[in-house]
């Protein structure tokens, strides 16, 4: 089969096809070491096309300066790796529903890598496990008059989809029961449709 695809839906489509692919041969090849990649390449794409499921990673490279602008100027890149040239205003959509992995750069050394994205990594839940300053007493509800410290769930004070992040200074223990009424009132105030705002 051949196909032309743009590269933002293409390389994408492609990686998640091939990673599954290699999953499923490594698998089959218990039982038949003489199967067929191509055979199961094409089970994969079947399985793949009716179901529409699955996930995958994909690199873009895009200028900073041509990301808060919206669009880039010459020498500014902006691609996905292995899929070339694609417009800043795509790469601003579809980071809005991305875990994200940025490298910062000067054009030759690689200066400090970051992971973002709603997961919140081991060293951030330690420090707020802790509790507030200066006690760090232990979590504690946030909502006034709770007080409660067990079965706590971490809530993002700006949600994810209003762009939040998730950082120390927009998480917040809440229980239960503040959670949801908490996401309730964000419905009401259409915080939760937003599906992130632009940078």
């Amino acid at each position: 089969m051949s196909a032309e695809l743009p590269p933002e839906l293409g390389v994408p489509y492609v990686n998640r096809l091939d990673r599954e692919t290699d999953r499923a041969w490594r698998e089959a090849r218990r039982k038949n070491p003489k199967v067929s990649r191509d055979a199961i390449a094409a089970e994969v794409f079947a399985r793949s096309s009716a179901t529409g499921a699955g996930k995958t990673d994909v690199v873009f490279v895009a200028d900073i300066n041509a990301y808060r602008r919206g669009h880039a100027h010459g020498g500014e890149p902006c691609h996905i790796v292995g899929g070339g040239p694609i417009p800043v205003r795509i790469v601003r959509e579809i980071v809005k529903d991305a875990f994200l992995k940025v490298v910062l750069h000067d054009g030759v050394n690689v200066h400090s890598i970051k992971h973002i994205g709603r997961r919140r990594s081991a060293e951030l839940q330690t420090a707020l496990d802790l509790g507030a300053p200066p006690d760090f007493d232990g979590a504690v509800c946030s909502e006034e008059g709770c007080g409660r410290r067990y079965g706590l769930q971490w809530d993002h004070i700006d949600p994810v989809a209003n762009g939040g992040l998730t950082s120390y200074e927009n998480q917040q223990p809440l229980c239960l029961h503040d959670h949801v009424e908490k996401t309730d009132r964000d419905r009401k105030a259409g915080l939760l449709n937003r599906r992130g705002r632009a940078p």
